[in-house]
């Protein structure tokens, strides 16, 4: 990607002594910018600005399904092999070992924090007397957070 820039001269508004920063078609265009935007201001500590449209976060509900490789061993008469299967179904054997899979994402979509609050509380149901904060804390991961796995 290549970046431009220009050299824009600051007028100052007669009645307030506001300076105002003039940007024409181009560089709104350029920028992606209308309007009423926002705008956030970076500074390059060389003398100079970068400017770049500030974008607005949501929430984003991702649902996924992990996948595990389990393994038992279970003791059943010779004649009758079948046997170990309903020990596994019936959760009456000892796990043997596991291998994680990984996840496969089955859907996604963007939630309010009052839905978010509201799904937290019915999949978390031991802490609904949480207050919101601490349930962010403890649930939610916010933009730029790293969780150590």
């Amino acid at each position: 990607m290549t970046s431009k820039s220009w050299t824009v001269v600051l007028e100052e508004d007669p009645e307030t002594g506001d300076l105002i920063l003039p940007l024409n078609d181009e560089i709104l265009k350029e920028c992606n910018l209308k309007e009423g935007d926002d705008v956030e201001w970076i500074d390059n500590k060389d003398g100079t600005w970068t400017m770049k449209k500030k974008t607005k976060n949501v929430w984003v509900m991702v649902e996924a399904v992990s996948q595990f490789r389990m393994r038992y061993m279970v003791e059943v008469p010779e004649d009758h092999p079948e046997y170990a299967l309903d020990t596994v179904v019936m959760n009456e054997a000892k796990e043997f070992s596991q291998e994680h899979l990984g996840e496969t994402i089955v859907s996604h979509r963007v939630v309010s924090m009052d839905e978010a609050i509201k799904i937290c509380d019915v999949d978390n149901d031991y802490c609904s007397k949480w207050n919101n904060e601490q349930k962010m804390n403890a649930f939610f991961t916010k933009d730029g957070e790293k969780v150590e796995q």
